[in-house]
């Protein structure tokens, strides 16, 4: 793997999980279940709602996928799973302990079973034998970082063999059914076979054990990531020869899509459902890697600060979002200056509270971010090149 930074993937890491901050304060207005609800329910917010919730997973987990196929190419087995353990299961840990607690206690409150103050509810009722939702020990958001370390160990010797033959049978064919026109499409396949036959039998639940679906579908996609960065310029080449026809195409499938999940349900609805979803989610991915390459591809200050803030961001963001949301759900106050002002403090506290854990050698461990050294001139510069995966 040659060391050519990506600067379009350190944007889009950056954006996407910006969107997933904005998505999960617009959790609290729509009707689907949610730790609180506003005294309000936004029905306009419900399809932009929609149209982030086809892709904005799945492509975080290529996006990582991509990151390990870069972390892999100067790491060896040992060092690779020593550096995800390290990165990935100490914040969910520490996460678990410090941050989803508040979270968890504000349910409680809502749903009556919570009657002491926090410290209570914290030293006596949060650390039960049996997980969430029977108890209340939990990860909650954080449910991306097991998941993400399961697929790194369980295929990191599927990936160091790619290492070690790059140009195997493979990557070959594979690589050459993508370059073909309706290759793109072949890509799906696996995806819609999951969805299919594991979607109805296990519903997402994000507890990991038992939940099959949603680790299968996620797993592939996760998959997909190191195959394509393994494919080198051929699959930058592809998505920017495709961007405009995947624009329009994901435009079109999630027009039919909103309009299907209108109609009574029966077997052409579901067909089109289905043809509809999936179009829609493998047109935006390939039209955004293709925008993002063709246009953010630069080196930027702004970005480099950025990608290093995302993961405390991340797991520091939903926690102040609910308690935020505590203090507002039942005033009567417009949906949208609520909104704002939920955005404005999750954003501006996760920021504060990053510039305080950056600081510190243990919190830089504790919460994932990578420390700087100091090269050459005297310029910082963060451990790693990479940083794409979590």
């Amino acid at each position: 793997m040659e060391n050519v930074r990506r600067y379009d993937l350190d944007w889009l890491r950056v954006l996407v999980f910006a969107l997933l901050i904005i998505y999960h304060v617009g959790m609290f207005f729509v009707p689907w279940g949610w730790q609180i609800k506003n005294n309000e329910i936004s029905k306009g917010l419900t399809y932009p709602m929609l149209f982030l919730n086809q892709w904005r997973i799945p492509i975080l987990f290529i996006i990582s996928g991509m990151g390990t196929c870069f972390a892999l190419s100067r790491r060896n087995w040992w060092q690779f799973v020593k550096e995800r353990h390290n990165r990935l299961m100490i914040p969910l840990l520490v996460g678990m302990i410090l941050v989803i607690a508040p979270q968890v206690y504000i349910e409680r409150l809502i749903d009556g079973s919570a009657t002491s103050n926090y410290f209570d509810f914290y030293l006596h009722d949060y650390f039960t034998k049996e997980p969430y939702p029977a108890g209340n020990f939990s990860w909650h958001h954080l449910w991306f970082l097991p998941y993400l370390f399961i697929y790194s160990v369980v295929l990191s010797p599927v990936f160091i063999y790619f290492k070690k033959f790059p140009e195997n049978k493979f990557i070959t064919v594979v690589k050459h059914l993508f370059s073909k026109k309706a290759g793109l499409l072949l890509f799906l396949l696996p995806l819609l076979v999951i969805f299919i036959f594991l979607e109805p039998l296990f519903p997402v639940t994000h507890s990991l054990v038992g939940d099959w679906y949603y680790l299968s579908f996620n797993f592939v996609f996760f998959f997909y990531g190191y195959l394509f960065v393994s494919f080198k310029e051929t699959f930058w080449q592809i998505v920017n020869q495709y961007k405009k026809r995947a624009l329009l195409i994901g435009m079109a499938s999630f027009t039919i899509f909103i309009i299907t999940i209108s109609q009574p349900e029966g077997s052409l609805q579901k067909v089109i459902y289905i043809v509809s979803k999936f179009l829609n989610l493998g047109s935006w991915i390939i039209a955004i890697f293709g925008y993002a390459a063709k246009h953010l591809n630069k080196k930027s200050t702004l970005v480099q600060y950025c990608n290093r803030a995302v993961y405390p961001f991340y797991i520091f963001h939903q926690t102040i979002t609910v308690v935020a949301a505590y203090f507002l759900y039942d005033k009567n106050i417009s949906i949208w200056i609520k909104f704002i002002l939920l955005t404005v403090v999750t954003f501006g506290v996760s920021w504060l509270l990053y510039e305080v854990v950056k600081r510190f050698k243990i919190t830089c461990v504790l919460f994932g971010i990578k420390p700087k050294k100091r090269i050459g001139n005297g310029e910082n510069k963060t451990k790693t090149p990479y940083t794409y995966s979590i």
